[in-house]
């Protein structure tokens, strides 16, 4: 049975924002099955987490950059880092439910037995009072577009705490929902659009409707939605970034499916390929229990879908365009 990704997302914001308290509920993550992947203690009393943002990936796969360069180009780091680490924060409902997520199912539920209630205040306080603070906030999920109060209200804490400079602000979003436009103000949408350490990174999950359906459990018709909210960010003047995942359980066709993929692309603009960093998906602990014969063989399709994404992007841009860093590639 597919999502019905509209009524599902309102019956989860309904249970995971307070406007009038500004709060927020966030998961627990400290005693999750999450917990057994993580290379550091949770934090924040268990609300937070490190995560080491790596450069380096699997062979054939392009390295990530992402938020890596954004970042050190917003707050003047030492160019070509190797790695950087951020503070995650998850909001506790998801719309979709792909089977590669390294978030257990039931953190994404907005179950309050296993999430709390915090306002972003008291998040970047105690943000601000570790010892030794990373130098990105990176607002996840869950799906954080459930809850765009989120960043709105982020960014007003690091403005009250003064660390809009020192901090990067980094969120995610499925491109799922229209919300950043239906709950938010004009003025909202535009105090994040020209706040100055922020950046966002919208996942396509799949390259065609039918992987995306495979990959989500929702209606092949949502994967349109993806490219259609991705131009509304582009028109905001919102600094946009893209993710994209490439598992399918069919191996046909795979080369004229990537190229029409990428095609997709740029149709929202000539230069979005450069800007979309392909992530290879990787088993982890809440992941194992997902895993079966579809699964299998989908992780094994990514990789000609990869070969098929370097070749495209080979054939369509210079090296000068390939190599140019992914913040300067210009989407105006």
């Amino acid at each position: 049975m597919r999502i019905d990704t509209d009524r599902f997302s309102a019956s989860l914001r309904s249970r995971m924002v307070k406007p009038a308290l500004t709060q927020i509920l966030m998961t627990q993550l400290e005693g999750s099955d999450q917990e057994q992947d993580l290379s550091a203690p949770t934090n924040c009393e268990g609300l937070g987490r490190i995560r080491h943002f790596r450069r380096q990936t699997s062979q054939s796969w392009p390295s990530n950059s992402l938020p890596i360069d954004p970042a050190i180009a917003a707050l003047g780091m030492r160019p070509g880092l190797e790695e950087i680490e951020a503070l995650v924060f998850q909001n506790s409902g998801c719309n979709w439910r792909c089977w590669y997520c390294y978030v257990p199912f039931d953190r994404l539920s907005a179950d309050e037995r296993l999430s709390r209630w915090v306002t972003m205040a008291e998040l970047v306080r105690r943000y601000a009072a570790l010892a030794d603070r990373p130098p990105i906030i990176d607002l996840s999920g869950g799906q954080p577009e459930l809850t765009p109060e989120m960043t709105l209200w982020t960014m007003r804490a690091l403005l009250d705490s003064k660390l809009e400079q020192s901090c990067f602000l980094w969120s995610d979003d499925n491109l799922s929902t229209d919300y950043f436009w239906s709950e938010l103000t004009e003025a909202e949408q535009e105090e994040i659009v020209t706040f100055k350490n922020y950046a966002r990174v919208g996942c396509f999950k799949g390259f065609d409707a039918a992987s995306f359906a495979f990959n989500t459990l929702a209606d092949e018709t949502m994967f349109e939605r993806q490219f259609t909210l991705m131009g509304r960010y582009l028109a905001s003047g919102m600094d946009i970034y893209g993710y994209a995942t490439f598992t399918s359980p069919d191996r046909s066709g795979v080369k004229r499916r990537m190229a029409a993929f990428v095609d997709r692309l740029q149709n929202v603009h000539p230069n979005l390929p450069l800007r979309v960093v392909p992530l290879e998906v990787q088993v982890f602990s809440p992941t194992e229990p997902r895993v079966h014969d579809a699964q299998r063989v989908a992780l094994g399709v990514q990789q000609d879908a990869i070969a098929a994404w370097n070749d495209e992007l080979m054939s369509r841009f210079s090296e000068a365009e390939r190599i140019r860093l992914i913040q300067d590639v210009p989407l105006s």
